[in-house]
């Protein structure tokens, strides 16, 4: 029997039963809970962000969650960091870890560690976004494309964030970005790993569900919340945190780019855009055991599957 301390895996996709999975696993078994979605670190960020409300955060006490303000950086590197502590706290508290969230490059970051790619040159960026300015994201993209073919190809023409990243890479170390990641330098995980995924076969509810979540968050108040950040001075569209899903449209809406309803149906589109991009990821992810179904049989399979691993 392997005595090694189980760490646990949820991972899905947006609006695909994540949380409430979690908590039902919760109330069955000793966990501690981890937060592993990107934009859940910020404060401030609550109804877009689907975060638990203040009462079940009591209740229910998550790690990692409203640990950077927006105007701040926080890196696959300070996520690793900080999970690693959370674990290590829990499991000297006698539970085990359970880590859910949907931001799949976090998780493959601390299973499998992350290569010591050089630190952000913020002149350099400046340049970057300056020509992106000039003449667009999609060309810069295609000036990584004949660097890195195989970098470029997992980047979206649009996404300026990671556009700027492998550009950054590549001037300062005369290297395809494909290349240094290749020389990663493995430091896996002290501990048994069950990875969890949830793969919802059925996208039409998938996308009813994400359509559904984001109308519940505008009834709840998202315009407004937007608008408080919006008036914060050293907050601006281009920072990463107000490009999250539904913050950026909602943001554009407010500086009168587009009206409400278009503002809804670009929110909700990009929303399916991230959830298809998971999925893609989840596809690729080493190891995981797949469920799906409605919230009894997921937490059923869920339950099978910990249940196997604890007895190992």
């Amino acid at each position: 029997m392997d005595e090694s301390p189980l760490v646990i895996f949820l991972m899905g996709p947006t609006a695909s039963g994540k949380t409430e999975l979690a908590l039902s696993l919760y109330r069955q078994y000793q966990l501690g809970l981890i937060n592993v979605d990107a934009s859940q670190i910020y404060t401030g960020m609550d109804i877009g962000t689907a975060k638990p409300d203040r009462a079940l955060l009591k209740q229910v006490p998550h790690s990692l969650i409203d640990i950077r303000d927006p105007a701040e950086s926080y890196s696959a590197a300070d996520f690793r960091q900080d999970a690693l502590g959370a674990i290590s706290a829990i499991i000297k508290e006698g539970k085990t870890p359970l880590l859910v969230g949907g931001t799949i490059f976090y998780f493959h970051a601390l299973e499998y560690g992350l290569s010591p790619l050089p630190p952000a040159d913020p002149e350099l960026r400046a340049e970057i976004t300056k020509e992106a300015e000039d003449v667009g994201w999609p060309q810069l993209h295609e000036r990584i494309a004949a660097i890195d073919h195989e970098a470029a190809k997992a980047v979206h023409p649009h996404d300026g964030q990671r556009i700027q990243r492998l550009i950054e890479l590549y001037q300062l170390t005369g290297e395809p970005p494909s290349q240094l990641r290749a020389r990663q330098q493995r430091s896996p995980l002290p501990f048994r790993i069950l990875k969890l995924a949830i793969f919802p076969e059925d996208r039409e509810t998938l996308h009813r569900r994400i359509e559904n979540r984001f109308d519940l968050m505008l009834r709840e108040g998202l315009i407004d919340e937007v608008r408080m950040l919006k008036e914060r001075k050293d907050l601006s569209m281009e920072m990463p945190a107000m490009k999250m899903v539904g913050y950026r449209q909602v943001w554009e809406h407010l500086e009168g780019f587009f009206g409400y309803n278009e503002m809804r149906l670009r929110a909700i589109a990009a929303t399916r855009q991230l959830a298809k991009r998971q999925i893609t990821w989840l596809r690729k992810y080493q190891g995981a055991e797949y469920v799906d179904g409605d919230n009894q049989i997921l937490l059923q399979k869920a339950s099978c599957e910990i249940d196997r691993a604890i007895n190992k």
